[in-house]
């Protein structure tokens, strides 16, 4: 049996606050069978926010950055057995698929959501 927790977090660019309670995950936990697949799903309500990061902590490991996603597509690292779809911006929901789940799956699970500052 693989057991997967999820937990949130944010990138806040000002020092000192926490903007936490307006993101969200769910399911906070979840059991399934190897070979199967998880899905985790995350949002926020923080205005101008339109990206969600998404993150893996396993037992005496470092945190493992995923991947992200804007507000069109989802961007996954090479080489993970991981899927990210949905839309970045407030009130919408990413989608993070942890596909062909394995021992090594079992982990917890963070999003975050974070203002991308870029001018186009």
């Amino acid at each position: 049996m693989i057991i997967i927790f999820c937990l949130m977090f944010n990138v806040i660019p000002v020092l000192g606050s926490s903007l936490s309670n307006q993101v969200h995950q769910t399911p906070a936990e979840m059991f399934h069978k190897p070979g199967g697949a998880a899905l985790i799903n995350c949002s926020h309500s923080i205005e101008g926010y339109d990206r969600i990061l998404w993150y893996k902590h396993s037992n005496n490991k470092q945190m493992q950055f995923l991947g992200y996603n804007d507000v069109i597509t989802g961007y996954a690292e090479p080489g993970l057995n991981v899927k990210m779809n949905g839309n970045a911006n407030k009130d919408k929901i990413c989608t993070l698929t942890v596909e062909d789940l394995s021992v090594d799956s079992s982990a917890i699970y963070f999003c975050a959501a974070r203002y991308h500052s870029a001018s186009y």
